[in-house]
């Protein structure tokens, strides 16, 4: 399963779309020593801390400016698979009542892709939600949804496996690979997806939230029992 959204917004060339992203919580300035900060994701569950990749400066820039905005306070982790991924940024899924399903709202803009092939989906990393391929070809991405890689160990055998039926014959290369074999990721989401940071700190917060017991109903995938971003904050960088 990808960790697609069933977003209803329209899709736009790439010119509108960089004009969206230019004026995205455009009454939020980023200063120079934003780009120097790392995130934390203060949850019930605990604290996670990004830091954000420079190789991908629209996806950098735009979160920055949701997280100077506040937009992500309150906002709940709304689909959760262990062994995959831990997704969050629907604003509509603040105060939601318990069994609604979530993960159609967000910004009426999106963000061109930053395909790089050194930001791969180890465990840990960043990424930005999307509608499939099949309504948007781009990959553009969301402009507010994220997922944080949680995924699973490899053996070569499942990467053999994986690279002929899934990736199209496409070669891992190999301390790629080594690292799907020993930290883990989703190495199925490589150069599909956007990936623009990763954790420094507090993956076994990212485990529990996977960990948690989920819906099975229309609301699937959503927690039992809400996982809530009570604040996000730019923090100073530990080195």
């Amino acid at each position: 399963m990808s960790p697609h959204f069933l977003l209803k917004a329209f899709l736009v060339s790439v010119i509108s779309v960089c004009c969206f992203v230019a004026t995205a919580q455009s009454n939020v300035k980023l200063k120079r020593k934003d780009f120097k900060r790392d995130i934390a994701l203060v949850t019930n569950k605990g604290t996670i801390v990004l830091r954000l990749s420079n190789e991908t400066p629209l996806h950098r820039d735009n979160f920055l400016k949701l997280v100077k905005s506040h937009y992500y306070d309150g906002v709940l982790f709304h689909r959760v698979i262990n062994n995959f991924m831990v997704q969050a940024g629907d604003p509509d899924s603040k105060a939601a009542v318990a069994g609604k399903p979530l993960g159609n709202g967000g910004p009426k803009y999106v963000i061109p892709a930053e395909l790089r092939p050194n930001l791969f989906h180890k465990k840990g990393v960043l990424a930005a939600a999307r509608e499939g391929d099949d309504v948007n070809p781009a990959r553009a991405s969301s402009g507010s949804q994220f997922y944080i890689v949680q995924g699973k160990k490899f053996t070569d055998g499942a990467l053999d496996s994986l690279q002929t039926n899934r990736l199209k014959g496409f070669k891992i290369p190999e301390d790629q690979r080594e690292v799907y074999k020993t930290i883990g990721g989703t190495p199925h989401l490589d150069r599909t997806y956007t990936v623009f940071g990763e954790v420094v700190s507090g993956l076994e917060v990212v485990d529990a939230i996977a960990a948690t017991p989920t819906s099975k109903g229309k609301d699937r995938d959503r927690p039992l029992e809400d996982v809530v971003i009570i604040s996000a904050k730019l923090v100073k960088r530990k080195k």
